[in-house]
């Protein structure tokens, strides 16, 4: 049975939640969390570690950044964040879900092929660079890192090549560029001079041993 008492600490502790605008998911995410909704609380704990590392950082760049369900949690941890991909249709989409966050902003590039005319003290991509044409890999760092300051972080996660046997056939069409953590740390290596990995298994990042690592975190600090 509810009493007067409860009822009333209830709709004081959640009144304004209800006066508070609704936002709706993009479609990646609603599919995911119509097909495969485990699968968000992984996406959203690599927002988390992004946003752990760049924590106070005054400027932060997200490449590919999909349909922004991670951004916002990056965006409460930094000064500002700027998002882009080149899929014209999730950035619009973007821009109008999450017009009231006022740190992001949302542009379309692709960063293959156009520099950013800006420095970013961060840079960050999850889930990005195993869809890349390994052709255009190359131009992918270099353009990414001329958005970086020289002192500044890049961060770089993916999946790990070791567990692609265990992947959806949704996810092995598409993943034409896997990396394991040695190939991970040499193209960062070649960017970067101080390089850590780290390793993720569902929502958990830590520094065990890589080959059972689903998911890898590359970190590249200062440039060469």
């Amino acid at each position: 049975m509810v009493t007067k008492k409860q009822e009333k600490l209830h709709h004081s502790g959640t009144d304004y939640q209800f006066e508070s605008e609704i936002i709706q998911l993009g479609p990646w995410s609603s599919y995911s969390l119509l097909h495969d909704p485990k699968h968000m609380c992984f996406v959203l704990s690599r927002y988390k570690f992004c946003a752990k590392m760049l924590e106070g950082k005054r400027s932060v760049l997200e490449i590919g950044c999909g349909d922004g369900l991670g951004a916002p949690i990056v965006a409460q941890s930094v000064k500002s964040l700027y998002c882009i991909d080149w899929d014209e249709r999730l950035i619009k989409n973007n821009m109008g879900r999450l017009s009231n966050i006022k740190n992001i902003e949302f542009h379309t590039l692709d960063i293959t092929e156009k520099v950013l005319n800006k420095k970013f003290a961060g840079i960050f991509s999850i889930d990005v660079i195993e869809h890349l044409d390994p052709k255009v890999e190359k131009k992918f760092m270099q353009n990414s890192c001329k958005s970086l300051t020289d002192d500044g972080v890049c961060i770089i996660g993916t999946p790990n090549i070791t567990a692609e046997k265990y992947a959806t056939h949704r996810s092995s069409v598409q993943h034409i560029n896997l990396k394991s953590h040695t190939t991970l740390r040499k193209l960062l290596s070649r960017y970067f001079r101080n390089v850590f990995i780290f390793s993720m298994n569902d929502e958990v990042v830590h520094t065990g041993f890589y080959p059972m690592a689903h998911y890898l975190f590359g970190v590249g600090v200062g440039l060469k």
